[in-house]
């Protein structure tokens, strides 16, 4: 089993090719496997395991996560508001992927739209983009 140590860098691999490339119907479910595997190992659903990657040191795990949880649906409603507080990274990257995130999601995201158009201020021509783009999903 994978530990909480090794998960990090393991979700954001074993995630990003199924959820944002692949179409490759073997390729999400070894993805999904091994995620559950994570999971289990550490008392965590797959989502939860991918939310845990929000809080990681490198920017572009941060990212990824984001990005996951853009498409994962329902499934990461639950995990919205920690996608919000995204908004405020250090990382003008991460602020795009959690813009786009929450753009892709429904009524679910209204509580955090507030935040969403504070980042039509933002420094970064790309965050402010990525705000408007999310707002605009959202009416």
């Amino acid at each position: 089993a994978i530990k909480s140590g090794d998960h990090y860098r393991a979700v954001v691999v074993l995630s990003v090719v199924p959820l944002r490339i692949a179409a490759n119907d073997d390729i999400q479910n070894a993805a999904k496997d091994v995620l559950e595997e994570i999971g289990q190992a550490n008392g965590q659903t797959e989502t939860e395991v991918i939310a845990s990657v929000l809080a990681a040191r490198e920017a572009s795990d941060r990212k990824v996560a984001c990005d996951v949880l853009g498409q994962l649906g329902k499934a990461a409603e639950p995990h919205l508001g920690a996608v919000a507080e995204r908004l405020v990274d250090r990382d003008g990257g991460v602020r795009v992927a959690a813009c786009e995130a929450l753009g892709m999601h429904g009524e679910a995201v209204w509580p955090y739209l507030r935040a969403v158009a504070v980042c039509l201020s933002d420094d970064s021509w790309c965050v402010r983009a990525a705000a408007c783009k999310a707002l605009g999903n959202h009416g």
